[in-house]
């Protein structure tokens, strides 16, 4: 047995893409894919970035943004029925990989991901992100238990 289903936590179908907002065209993907199989619950997580309910991005700094992120992850895996502990691979995508910058990063992660709970990572420095001022993109996977 193989079932998939799309997951959409955020109310507006433009998922508050301004370059989407009043054109009548919608968001081509959803917040997270899950599948279910007879064993076990698959969650792709799409990108999430540092913005509130209503598309505004939140923080100033590396630190603040990366919380809000994680805030969203943990918010969409709660939502399929899992925690943060479920997840199993992050991808990271950050403006600055300069030192401070990194080390906010993973000083937030570890508030998230204590030592017996880390996921695998990518991290790499990318020259924009879709969101205006944001600093830092995370996708995720996830392992549900049935």
């Amino acid at each position: 047995m193989l079932r998939r289903q799309n997951l959409n936590v955020a109310k507006s179908d433009t998922k508050n893409i301004g370059a989407l907002a009043g054109k009548g065209v919608a968001a081509a993907f959803c917040d997270a894919v899950r599948i279910e199989t007879s064993d076990a619950v698959f969650l792709s997580i799409s990108g999430q970035t540092p913005i509130d309910d209503e598309g505004r991005t939140v923080g100033m700094t590396m630190a603040e943004q990366t919380r809000q992120v994680l805030e969203r992850v943990k918010r969409i895996v709660e939502h399929a029925g899992g925690t943060m502990r479920d997840i199993v691979r992050v991808r990271v995508y950050v403006t600055d990989i300069g030192a401070e910058a990194l080390s906010e990063v993973h000083r937030v992660r570890n508030e998230y991901f204590p030592p017996d709970a880390r996921p695998a990572s990518t991290l790499v420095q990318i020259s924009g992100i879709i969101r205006a001022g944001a600093m830092i993109e995370i996708d995720a996977d996830a392992v549900l238990a049935k």
